[in-house]
């Protein structure tokens, strides 16, 4: 993976789960399913990103800082 970000999205069950937004190196062979299980045994069950997003590139300011709001937006509003 060349970069991650974590952002939490509402959830109906927990108010709020995250999602883990990933720009891989390689798309074709990225499963976002391996991102989820390589936490299993790392996190507490309740960090765990419920689900992993590919994106191309990840929104930055000019300080080079991930815009996590603009991600949260974009996520929520996609179906």
């Amino acid at each position: 993976m060349l970069d991650v970000a974590v952002i939490g999205v509402p959830d109906e069950r927990w108010g709020e789960s995250g999602v883990a937004v990933v720009v891989p190196r390689d798309p074709q062979t990225f499963d976002p399913e391996d991102v989820i299980a390589f936490c299993q045994d790392k996190l507490a069950r309740y960090k765990i990103p419920k689900q992993a997003v590919v994106r191309a590139e990840l929104p930055r300011n000019a300080a080079g800082k991930v815009l996590k709001r603009v991600l949260k937006d974009e996520i929520t509003l996609s179906p």
